[in-house]
């Protein structure tokens, strides 16, 4: 099965709650390989990798967010897959 690998953009109240958190969490619980950060104009960026299935279920519930998050939308973009291993949070 081949790897893809996302860019993710979400926007809404996703800073502050505890988002990036659950992504790393939702993410190794998936099998998915990345990284997630806030960026200064309050969204987060992922970068997620993984078989096909596994990521679109990650991206699906990325989409819900934790309870306190309130997701306006979620900005998609394939990349090349890095062969990456291990999920982490960046600052």
């Amino acid at each position: 099965m081949a790897l893809k690998r996302y860019y993710l953009r979400v926007y809404g109240l996703v800073q502050g709650v505890g988002f990036r958190y659950y992504a790393m969490r939702l993410a190794r619980s998936m099998n998915i390989s990345g990284w997630v950060r806030n960026l200064y104009d309050g969204s987060v960026e992922i970068e997620a990798e993984g078989i096909e299935e596994d990521l679109e279920g990650f991206v699906l519930k990325i989409s819900e967010g934790p309870p306190a998050a309130v997701i306006e939308k979620v900005v998609k973009q394939e990349i090349p897959p890095q062969g990456a291993k291990g999920f982490e949070v960046r600052f």
